[in-house]
């Protein structure tokens, strides 16, 4: 178990690191520049560049969340570490919340399909609040277990935007610029938005993933009081958020030569 765990480990960094790297290049690099190129480049560079891409960032994005599933059976589920007290074994409340993780994917789709803008984000946050505390609370999850999970939604959330909205919509808008036709709106802003999204989630998700295993803000440590170990994530969902924010605004400063 312990020879798969690191296995499953280093595969699982190796495709992040991929995945991720290429996210980041899609929405602070890639997007400045293809705006900079006239109509007869854009139809040369892009079905050569954009393509190419795209392969190694939807398999990267593919064999994280599955090496990431992987890795929560193994550390997580096989030896109960999930739960704040593993001899009390896994009750209805966990498996429903292990569940909603990996299932919250269609609530976010269907909310940011209905609700529009600032709204969506707020009810979004609100919601991980909810669960978390849910987690916590109802589900016996440990403060490792809440935290990893949250970051196992949100990988899940980012992995379903990649293969289900914007690789589709992709593929429908790159022969269009090849063919030097204007493609349509639709698809891009939804191919967009939903990149952007993986932006926002991916700083709280690295906070969740290696939080499971280092500090431990619970306990009653660092000021935090014994039954509010959840709230460091929320926080750290917010700070990541601005972070992110900030990077969008100096990607659209830096120029090119």
């Amino acid at each position: 178990m312990s020879a798969l765990e690191q296995v499953f480990r280093w595969l699982h960094i190796f495709a992040g690191v991929m995945w991720i790297g290429l996210l980041y290049f899609f929405n602070f690099i890639n997007g400045h520049f293809a705006a900079a190129l006239d109509a007869e480049t854009k139809k040369k560079v892009i079905p050569e560049l954009v393509p190419r891409v795209l392969f190694w960032f939807r398999w990267g994005a593919a064999w994280t969340w599955i090496t990431g599933v992987l890795l929560l059976m193994l550390v997580f589920y096989h030896g109960a570490t999930v739960l704040d007290d593993p001899d009390a074994g896994f009750t209805t409340g966990t498996w429903v919340m292990i569940l909603v993780t990996f299932l919250a994917v269609f609530l976010y789709d269907f909310l940011f399909k209905a609700v529009k803008g600032k709204p969506a984000i707020a009810i979004a946050f609100v919601a991980i609040a909810v669960i978390i505390y849910v987690m916590a609370t109802w589900g016996g999850f440990s403060y490792r277990g809440y935290n990893i999970h949250i970051a196992a939604m949100f990988g899940t959330m980012m992995a379903f935007n990649v293969w289900f909205r914007i690789w589709p919509a992709q593929q429908k808008i790159i022969p269009a610029i090849k063919n030097g036709e204007k493609p349509d709106g639709d698809l891009a802003a939804l191919a967009g938005m939903r990149s952007k999204h993986n932006t926002y989630m991916s700083v709280p998700l690295f906070w969740g993933m290696i939080n499971a295993h280092t500090v431990t803000f619970s306990g009653g440590q660092y000021g935090i009081p014994d039954n509010m170990g959840y709230l460091p994530m929320l926080l750290i969902t917010l700070l990541g958020w601005h972070i992110v924010w900030h990077c969008y605004r100096i990607s659209g400063r830096v120029k090119g030569m």
